[in-house]
């Protein structure tokens, strides 16, 4: 027998034709599409315990920073999370990090705002330093590799306390504006805190005609941005003058009534205008007992941050149920 007559037997041309096929539906699986590839399902923790349990942690929260990471047609921007005052970015989002990853969005969070030169423990804690230089310095150059690295246009934000606000200084004087799509705030400090007598404290200080010397050396000795987020600081004053919140950016604020950081919870309301929403979790869910720190890991606040990141696909919140997990 030839050797042509041996490579188109009929058996063996079936076996050729078999191990082809096998080959290419190997290869189509394998090469897939953003959208049809299975996104790693993480574990998804609720409740303020889990994020304690971090707090001294430094390093990425499950699901983020992915630098491979390429945004899905359903999901085009990249979520950067800003952590809070104090807190590391795996402490605060310990629950939504992964949540937001096994919903198919590429994820990415940062520490920021440690001041090395600070007094200890100052040196040490997240999100101390001046919210001018933390936006400068931290937030404006993690925006920018993300965009690098996954080639989007744009980000959303998804900011908690402190991180609400930070931002806006980037959003308003950096260039930010042009590279935000969408900003999600919980417990949002718009128009600072009066909490533990804060703001009558400045009114003070200014009746005085020292309050400009103390937000200064608070500054230096790396505690500027508490300082800053009290109702009446110039910080505040600067970022909420002229256009404070542009129309190309859509903006939500997640208010809680048992917030005891930002006092009143009311001052985290944006105004009333069409790319801003202003959602007080009580208002339709009653018995959602969360407070400051817990709105990260409270299961109907992720709902609404859902909504807010896809509001095409917005599903009705419900009250006593867990969010969508992919």
């Amino acid at each position: 027998m030839s050797s042509l007559t041996r490579i188109t037997s009929p058996r063996r041309t079936g076996l050729v034709k078999r191990l082809a096929l096998t080959a290419a539906l190997a290869g189509l699986a394998a090469a897939g599409t953003p959208a049809a590839q299975a996104a790693p399902q993480y574990p998804v923790p609720y409740g303020l315990i889990p994020g304690i349990t971090h707090y001294l942690d430094r390093t990425a929260p499950p699901g983020a920073n992915d630098w491979n990471c390429k945004p899905s047609a359903e999901h085009p921007e990249p979520v950067v999370l800003v952590h809070g005052l104090t807190a590391t970015m795996a402490a605060n989002w310990t629950t939504i990090s992964p949540l937001l990853a096994n919903n198919g969005y590429c994820v990415f969070a940062l520490n920021y705002g440690i001041d090395p030169d600070a007094p200890v423990p100052l040196n040490l804690i997240p999100a101390t330093k001046s919210m001018r230089e933390s936006s400068a310095n931290d937030l404006a150059p993690f925006v920018d590799r993300v965009l690098a690295a996954t080639g989007a246009q744009k980000v959303d934000l998804v900011g908690h306390s402190e991180g609400t606000v930070m931002p806006r200084w980037y959003i308003k004087y950096l260039g930010g504006a042009t590279k935000v799509a969408k900003s999600v705030n919980l417990t949002p400090i718009n128009n600072g805190t009066q909490a533990g007598g804060q703001a009558l404290i400045a009114r003070a200080l200014k009746a005085l005609g020292v309050w400009d010397d103390t937000q200064i050396r608070a500054e230096a000795f790396g505690f500027g941005a508490s300082l800053q987020m009290t109702t009446g600081s110039d910080y505040l004053e600067q970022v909420n003058s002229g256009d404070a919140y542009p129309a190309d950016i859509d903006y939500t604020f997640i208010m809680t009534r048992w917030d005891q950081v930002v006092v009143p919870h009311t001052s985290g309301m944006g105004p009333i205008a069409p790319n801003v929403t202003n959602i007080v979790v009580q208002d339709q869910c009653p018995l959602a007992l969360f407070e400051h720190a817990g709105a990260a890991g409270d299961p109907v606040v992720a709902q609404h941050i859902l909504n807010a990141l896809d509001p095409a696909n917005r599903i009705p919140v419900d009250c006593f149920a867990r969010p969508r997990n992919g």
